[in-house]
């Protein structure tokens, strides 16, 4: 009897034991000791990143915060650019491009300058940027508690505050047992995080702490800051038109017409001239400013085109200098400015492939300040895996990541300098390349739109195998074609084809039409893409703009 009592207290014990030691499991994890005690907190936008950070946060004797530029990086400019030429760091954010000396307590926002208490710095083989002088550029508001703790919240998120109606105390977590992080008094104010269905609410303290308390034990919730909704210059599918005409001559006249579903037009107004340094050439001047005033009258955003005229040396010397580059950006700016035009239409064509990132650096450089004053940026591209030149000079990623609108000029499939006969721009080439876009290269949908030509070209093959051609407006086709000759529809194309032969030669002729653009209209639907654009105005038939007009309103 004695020993069955034994072995019942020691189970007992065991069991006990057993317990405690289950308690203590379960809650230690809410008292563990905290990773970031003892170094200075990062709270980004209500997380602490204290943890994630490359390199520890620098404060001088002024006050001045530093962080590195690997995690400016991270949590606010992926394209932060370290000049080593000029000895200088440029970011960008939204609306504004910063450029801090490496050398002197300088920096310049938009290209004006702003006193610096502390500039840029090396510390240990990196450099760091002076974050708490710089709210003005990421659009933040940076608060230093005690040296300890720095918030930093953006100011185009919504922030709510709330009191607390009684004395209480703010937990770690949920749990029924856990550490206090911080106190707060009756009448106190905390930042309002989020809420769960328990009635438990996250909020952060004047301290900086952050926790849990008990949701009815706060009142007078109130948004003291809404959220910035960014606004699209265009609600509906983009539909442009680019309006080309050379240098030579004069905008054209557009007065008392009118262009049926368009809501963007792109002339040809800016152009770089192929002379040393930067010059731009203004092709707007007084007719226009005539074709703005007919734009603006028919509803139509103007996003004036800027081309480099395929200059690729040209181009290559001012990408690479950054005093260069910036000037252009600058003159561009102003002429935009000038003329009170909606965006700019970058069409940079035949690029060394060496240039592409210095492509990217200035569209990187060029956005933010168009956006300052409301303007858009699209950029245009080819289709992705093509020549050195023409197509991998092109960072698809990058450009869309900083740009507002890429445009993929989904023409030429077969060009002047083809070996073979083919369409221009063929519906499955067309939809194997934006699958490109939004798969290897990364560009999301929503910043694609369609280019689409309205010409095409009749080739001709001698009988030696010579291949020719030549291009062919929309509006010019019936001309050109045999009236007897037969058109056959080819469903991987989606055009009407035709060919027939003379004595000395065979002729080829993949046809656009309301047919086949309706078709290439599709994809913008079914890929979810921004809009189509049309290259080039008076190329078309009366009958197409009905067509477009309908696909792109369904």
């Amino acid at each position: 009897m004695k020993i069955i009592k034994s072995m019942w207290k020691q189970i007992l014990v065991i069991v006990v034991l057993l317990l405690v030691v289950g308690v203590i499991l379960v809650i230690s994890p809410n008292f563990k000791k905290d990773p970031n005690e003892g170094k200075i907190n990062l709270i980004i936008n209500n997380n602490n990143v204290t943890g994630k950070l490359k390199k520890p946060i620098i404060i001088d004797t002024n006050g001045v915060v530093y962080l590195s530029k690997s995690d400016i990086d991270n949590y606010f400019d992926g394209e932060i650019y370290l000049d080593k030429e000029n000895n200088q760091i440029i970011t960008t954010s939204e609306t504004k491009v910063a450029v801090l000396s490496l050398t002197e307590k300088k920096m310049k926002v938009n290209n004006a300058d702003v006193k610096l208490l502390g500039g840029a710095i090396r510390e240990d083989g990196e450099y760091y940027l002076p974050i708490s002088e710089m709210g003005n550029v990421y659009n933040i508001e940076v608060a230093n508690i005690s040296n300890s703790i720095i918030l930093i919240d953006s100011l185009d998120r919504e922030l709510i505050k709330a009191d607390v109606n009684k004395d209480v105390s703010i937990k770690y977590n949920t749990k029924l047992i856990t550490k206090t992080v911080d106190k707060v008094k009756k009448g106190g104010k905390v930042v309002v995080i989020s809420e769960n269905s328990k009635g438990w609410t996250k909020v952060r303290t004047d301290n900086g702490k952050i926790g849990y308390v008990k949701t009815d034990k706060l009142t007078n919730k109130t948004v003291v800051r809404q959220k910035l909704e960014k606004q699209s210059q265009i609600a509906k599918k983009i539909n442009l038109v680019w309006d080309y005409y050379s240098e030579y001559v004069s905008a054209p006249k557009r007065s008392g017409t009118t262009i049926n579903g368009i809501n963007v037009v792109s002339p040809s107004f800016f152009s770089l001239k192929n002379t040393d340094g930067v010059q731009i050439l203004d092709n707007a001047k007084t007719a226009g400013q005539d074709y703005i005033a007919w734009a603006k009258e028919n509803g139509y955003k103007v996003w004036a085109i800027f081309s480099n005229n395929s200059m690729k040396t040209v181009t290559s010397n001012i990408l690479n200098n950054y005093e260069l580059r910036s000037k252009m950006i600058e003159d561009i700016v102003a002429l935009a400015v000038k003329y009170e035009v909606d965006g700019i239409n970058v069409d940079f064509e035949y690029m060394n492939m060496e240039d592409k990132d210095m492509y990217s650096r200035f569209i990187i450089e060029l956005a933010p300040r168009l956006r300052e004053y409301g303007m858009v940026t699209s950029v245009d591209v080819t289709a992705p895996d093509g020549s050195e030149n023409w197509s991998l000079c092109f960072d698809r990623d990058v450009l869309a990541k900083v740009s507002d609108y890429l445009v993929f000029m989904a023409y030429d499939q077969h060009g002047t300098s083809s070996s073979k006969t083919g369409t221009v721009a063929g519906y499955d080439w067309i939809e194997a390349n934006i699958k490109k876009f939004v798969g290897q290269e990364a560009v999301p949908k929503e910043k694609i739109i369609l280019g689409m030509p309205f010409y095409t070209r009749l080739w001709r093959t001698d009988n030696n195998g010579g291949i020719t051609s030549s291009v062919v407006y929309m509006n010019q086709v019936d001309n050109k074609l045999p009236k007897d000759v037969e058109r056959t529809w080819n469903d991987l194309t989606k055009q009407y084809y035709v060919t027939y032969s003379s004595e000395k030669y065979k002729y080829e002729m993949w046809i656009e039409d309301t047919n086949s653009i309706k078709e290439k209209l599709k994809l913008i639907s079914q890929y979810e893409l921004a809009g189509a654009a049309f290259w080039e105005k008076d190329r078309e038939t009366d009958d197409i703009w009905a067509v477009i007009a309908e696909s792109l309103q369904s």
